[in-house]
């Protein structure tokens, strides 16, 4: 009976691998913990904490970096939302003037890439860690799109470390767009036109070869705020699932995971989760931990008691088997094993 009961336990630890081989489940995440993020008053107008957009892990430096839509500049943070130090972004030569800073994605080696909705550029920088350092944005970037769209732009953005590197990016609305290929930075060449509204990009920069990989509207979500690629995930490695990608609407408040073709896999309503604030930006690390970022308070809710409403960065976790759990049960199981044996050996006379 005990060996019956063990063989089961094995079987049912090593269906929910191979199940992991496949998916993340984000059924199974619940939230381990939120965190007020801070509203910081830096050089060059300051960095605000108020309106968070976009999230990235740093898996070299086990840190997180985060923006928000006011596009001031890049905090880095704890795992639990601790300040640990920023970079003011300098916009001159870019042609952006909303600098609407809504995707962050992080390369390795402190190396950063951060998108602009509005003119759907994206700028390749080197985080300095010299806390309050100002990064020229116009030495390194590439643009997505031409073609100007208002508010309703990239919202997105996301590094595959496999291979030679590429990136998967998002367009809000307008219609919704998941894109993935490769993006090479370059400077600026020339100062963009003369122009009104949302600017224009400049001459020269990088290249962009990304291409649609789905119709959106397969995933039912209202709008699209960011993307994740979960090749990062080391259990996924050489599966499935590292090909696979997590999606965020904020308009209809759920994370959605799906393939390459657009499949939903997966899905976790977020509209219990923290519902006066606006969740914009999602990442993962390499254990699967999710990490999400909210803007402040958007409805009013408490106003008057809470007039300094910060941006909030929510963690969510999900139970999985550890290799030590299979180790002691393959132990467990050759214990009984060999016990079974003793018993049904004939005694000697």
């Amino acid at each position: 009976m005990k060996i019956r009961i063990l063989l089961a336990a094995i079987v049912a630890a090593t269906s929910l691998s191979a199940q992991a081989a496949s998916s993340i489940h984000l059924g199974n995440y619940q939230v381990v913990g939120t965190y007020g993020l801070d509203i910081l008053n830096g050089t060059s107008g300051g960095i605000s904490g108020l309106e968070a957009s976009a999230v990235t892990y740093a898996r070299d430096r086990g840190t997180l970096f985060y923006v928000g839509d006011e596009g001031t500049g890049v905090i880095e943070i704890s795992l639990t939302g601790q300040t640990l130090g920023y970079n003011v972004f300098d916009w001159s030569g870019t042609g952006s003037t909303k600098h609407d800073t809504e995707g962050l994605t992080y390369l390795g080696n402190g190396v950063l890439v951060v998108g602009e909705e509005r003119l759907q550029d994206a700028y390749r920088f080197t985080y300095n860690n010299a806390s309050g350092s100002s990064i020229s944005l116009k030495d390194n970037f590439v643009s997505i799109s031409d073609a100007k769209v208002g508010n309703n732009g990239m919202e997105g953005i996301s590094y595959d470390p496999r291979g030679t590197g590429s990136f998967v990016t998002v367009k809000q609305q307008s219609p919704q767009g998941v894109l993935a290929g490769s993006l090479t930075f370059g400077p600026a060449t020339g100062l963009p036109p003369s122009t009104s509204g949302d600017g224009s990009s400049p001459a020269g920069g990088g290249v962009s070869t990304v291409v649609s990989l789905f119709d959106p509207v397969s995933m039912g979500l209202s709008t699209l705020s960011d993307v994740q690629t979960l090749s990062p995930v080391d259990s996924f490695a050489g599966t499935p699932a590292a090909d696979n990608l997590l999606v965020l609407s904020l308009g209809s408040r759920m994370l959605v995971e799906v393939n390459r073709s657009g499949q939903v896999l997966s899905s976790l309503d977020l509209s219990n989760i923290l519902p006066h604030n606006g969740i914009e930006g999602v990442t993962v690390d390499e254990k699967g931990t999710i990490y999400l970022v909210a803007e402040q308070i958007q409805d009013g809710f408490n106003a008057g008691l809470d007039p300094n409403p910060r941006s909030q960065l929510i963690v969510l976790a999900a139970p999985v088997p550890e290799p030590e759990t299979f180790a002691m049960l393959l132990s467990g199981l050759g214990v009984l094993a060999a016990v079974a044996a003793r018993r049904r050996k004939p005694a000697q006379v």
